[in-house]
């Protein structure tokens, strides 16, 4: 009979890190990707209200209007700014969640390791000892079909 895998209970709990480290990075990376799509759509925002400005001067504006539309770009320059801090923020989160997720997957290799090395002892030691059965059970078949041997 095989003898179970004393770590299985670690092997388990690893797993289990293993499969949260990589929830966890799906969720960094997808508010990753998030804050970068916002980032961008500010971008393009003000890139398309900076076109209207200078279409607006091309065709002549008061000074409160120019006055308008450069606080209002002042204020998307700055949810720019504040943006961009979030998406370095969130890939340096990502980048922490990757390193997690690494360690975890190492950890979890390791055991694994450990557990596939028991399995093939246990199977070893199956075969010797099936083989052994079996050797034992030719030798008496052997010696009872034997017409020499007396019994």
């Amino acid at each position: 009979m095989a003898q179970p895998f004393s770590l299985q209970p670690l092997l388990e709990l690893m797993q289990s890190r293993t499969d949260e480290a990589t929830r966890r990075l799906g969720q960094l990376i997808a508010a990753e990707q998030s804050a970068q799509s916002r980032l961008q759509m500010l971008e393009d925002y003000r890139n398309d209200y900076a076109q209207r400005l200078r279409e607006a001067t091309a065709q002549g504006i008061t000074q409160q209007t120019l006055r308008n539309y450069q606080d209002f770009l002042a204020r998307i320059d700055e949810a720019i700014n504040q943006q961009t801090i979030a998406v370095r923020n969130s890939q340096q989160s990502t980048a922490a969640g990757q390193e997690h997720w690494k360690a975890q997957n190492k950890r979890l290799k390791a055991i694994d390791t450990l557990s596939q090395r028991h399995d093939v002892r246990e199977r070893y030691r199956e075969g010797k000892q099936e083989q052994k059965l079996q050797d034992e059970f030719s030798t008496r078949r052997f010696i009872s079909q034997d017409p020499t041997s007396k019994d």
